[in-house]
């Protein structure tokens, strides 16, 4: 009996970041969420040295987007409330889809 060889590639969904002092950084996409208000990513920094990928907190990065003249753009979310809510969906989405279970 054949056996199906899955030739899936899997292609990240990465974007680079440029801070005001003009340092860019480079993030892996893990989920998206749209509400009514905005869109909001959920990012993993991606390290070319495996030291400071073991170093790093493993803490996800949210960004809300906005679109000027046509352009995406990405910024921090200012609300303390708005960023506890959206992280909160994120962390609950995340939980489920890689089966998580904190104990």
């Amino acid at each position: 009996m054949a056996e199906k060889i899955n030739n899936e590639e899997y292609n990240p969904d990465l974007i680079n970041l440029v801070d005001d002092d003009g340092k860019e950084y480079n993030f892996e996409v893990i989920d998206a969420i749209e509400t009514d208000e905005a869109r909001y990513l959920a990012l993993l920094p991606i390290y070319d040295d495996p030291k400071k990928m073991l170093e790093d907190s493993g803490e996800l990065v949210i960004v809300k987007v906005g679109e000027e003249n046509g352009e995406e753009f990405y910024f921090e979310i200012e609300d303390d409330d708005e960023y506890e809510t959206i992280a909160d969906a994120f962390v609950d989405r995340l939980e489920d889809f890689f089966e998580i279970d904190e104990k």
